[in-house]
């Protein structure tokens, strides 16, 4: 794993033109989205990945804090759901599965590094999800509480982009979600594998486009 993150909140918006246009000939169904009925969904932005000292610390992540705290605020604004993920496990690993032999390190329920990023915490409004598995919607209450607030579009944001992103977003375009995937909103390890999930993504899954795409859309 390289030591230097493949990028920066300075180089993000550099780096995001550069993905689009690789992935231009893929990223074809362009959407409006819903002033009404849209969600925002921030993925798993919790300490445990954030902090560059823990096993599984995902440097993507630091890069897209400042777009993530700009999509809430717009939200927020125009009063249109903000809604959470957690990646949890009990603390004797009850529900660890084949992910206790395929990671070195888990994150527990409760404790302080399972926490969402501070700059990013949501208010005792907002919902936030626990999950044991990668997808947002697998075994968890999501698609309920979007069904119950008549949510048709949502914007995935957070990490990480090739596993828990891309995994909600293949779930969310199985459930007939028009999904916005931001690629400026989410990050992972290294380039390959941000990219990688970008162009399959845009290919068969969802609409690959950028924060000030979805608040210009919203506030205009």
């Amino acid at each position: 794993m390289n030591s230097k993150p493949y990028v920066t909140s300075e180089n993000l918006k550099e780096k995001t033109k550069i993905w689009l246009e690789k992935i231009s000939l893929f990223n074809q169904h362009k959407m409006q989205i819903s002033k009404t009925n849209s969600a925002l969904l921030i993925i798993d932005m919790q300490k445990f990945f954030l902090d560059p000292n823990s096993p599984t610390f995902t440097c993507g992540g630091i890069a897209i804090i400042p777009n993530i705290k700009k999509l809430i605020n717009v939200f927020r604004k125009i009063k249109l759901p903000v809604i959470y993920t957690k990646h949890v496990h009990h603390p004797e690993l009850l529900d660890a599965g084949i992910m206790g032999w395929w990671w070195d390190g888990m994150c527990v329920e409760g404790t302080p590094e399972s926490e969402i990023h501070h700059e990013l915490e949501p208010t005792p409004q907002e919902k936030v999800i626990l999950k044991h598995r990668y997808s947002g919607f697998y075994n968890t209450d999501l698609e309920t509480v979007l069904r119950c607030l008549k949510i048709e579009d949502l914007v995935i944001t957070g990490i990480m982009t090739n596993m828990c992103c891309e995994s909600t977003a293949r779930d969310a375009y199985f459930r007939d979600y028009k999904t916005f995937f931001l690629a400026d909103a989410t990050g992972t390890i290294n380039e390959e594998m941000h990219l990688a999930s970008l162009l399959n993504l845009a290919f068969g899954f969802a609409y690959i486009t950028t924060t000030e795409d979805i608040i210009k859309q919203l506030t205009k």
